[in-house]
């Protein structure tokens, strides 16, 4: 069971340092609101890794892989999600980074933010089948329950998604706190929004 486990951490790991749409959406939230913002947002994605692993777990990864309309749905309902994302934004104030005001987030934009997250994962069908095609490979027993087994992997890879993600908007945080002061700096994060939310509808598409 280790035998398997720790090369599937490395593996997990070095696949959610590569530059992806998760980790572009967490860095370009994070320089834009502040760590808060791109820690919840954090949470969502990798509580989206939820409904992969069941997909995986439970076989309907397998009908998405061979419905070429139903995941050409999926793609379409995510990317125009990130479009809207873009439009909100764009139709929107340019917003100063406050530090006092990003302690006094409310429940409610935590809550916006985490079902962003989670969304943006769940319509994003190459994350299913991506788990499709890297989970059995690391399977300990073919033997005994696979559906544990796929669990263990999804958690796995949940946690370290998780560490990375929370580190990577610490730091965007922090850089956010000492570049972007002056009102020019607001318009260029507004616009750096709206062209990363395009560019990661583009990656999911192609």
């Amino acid at each position: 069971m280790i035998e398997q486990l720790i090369p599937f951490l490395i593996a997990s790991i070095l696949l959610t340092l590569s530059p992806g749409p998760d980790i572009i959406y967490v860095l370009s939230q994070s320089l834009v609101a502040g760590y808060k913002k791109g820690m919840i947002i954090a949470l969502g994605l990798v509580s989206g890794i939820i409904i992969h692993t069941s997909l995986v777990a439970f076989g309907v990864s397998v009908i998405i892989k061979n419905s070429e309309s139903l995941f050409w749905s999926i793609k379409m309902a995510g990317a125009f999600y990130l479009l809207y994302l873009a439009y909100k934004v764009f139709t929107s104030p340019p917003q100063p980074f406050d530090q006092e005001k990003e302690t006094k987030t409310t429940r409610k934009s935590l809550f916006s933010d985490f079902k962003t997250g989670f969304i943006m994962n769940i319509l994003n069908p190459k994350v299913t089948l991506f788990f499709l095609a890297f989970f059995p490979g690391f399977l300990w027993d073919t033997e005994k329950d696979l559906m544990m087994q796929f669990y263990m992997l999804g958690g796995l890879f949940m946690l370290q998604a998780f560490v990375i993600f929370s580190l990577v908007a610490l730091l965007s945080g922090q850089i956010s706190k000492l570049l972007f002061k002056t009102s020019k700096s607001y318009s260029f994060l507004k616009w750096f929004q709206i062209i990363t939310f395009i560019a990661i509808a583009i990656l999911i598409l192609v």
